[in-house]
């Protein structure tokens, strides 16, 4: 057995910090947690909802991926509609499974990495 007990901080690939940074503060409404320089030229950047344990950094690579991370919301559909009018690539209607599974969206950031949003039961 490990002694690992939480998530931390998820990694998604960006192209350019600076520009995701924009995005996930200025239309998702994160907040910018960490900003530093961690060798000459290189930025470690992590952005995180107001009070979440974990967080989102936002990693210079290779981005276009399904990133698997899923987000969590009171509404679903009240995100949707925000973020459909903000402009943002998101699925054309929010997905009801049926019984027992949450609604649910995807939407891409500016790099095209898809995340997800899934509302919390109850």
């Amino acid at each position: 057995m490990t002694r690992i007990s939480d998530v931390r901080t998820v990694g998604i690939p960006v192209s350019d910090q600076d520009r995701a940074l924009e995005f996930y503060v200025g239309v998702l409404g994160f907040e910018k947690t960490l900003d530093a320089e961690f060798a000459p030229g290189m930025r470690w950047v992590e952005v995180a909802p107001a009070g979440a344990s974990t967080s989102v950094a936002l990693v210079a690579g290779s981005p276009g991926v399904d990133t698997g991370v899923r987000f969590t919301t009171a509404s679903a559909d009240a995100d949707h509609a925000d973020l459909v009018a903000r402009g943002v690539d998101a699925d054309p209607e929010v997905l009801r499974f049926g019984e027992g599974v949450p609604p649910m969206f995807s939407f891409r950031d500016v790099d095209g990495n898809t995340l997800y949003v899934v509302e919390l039961p109850g």
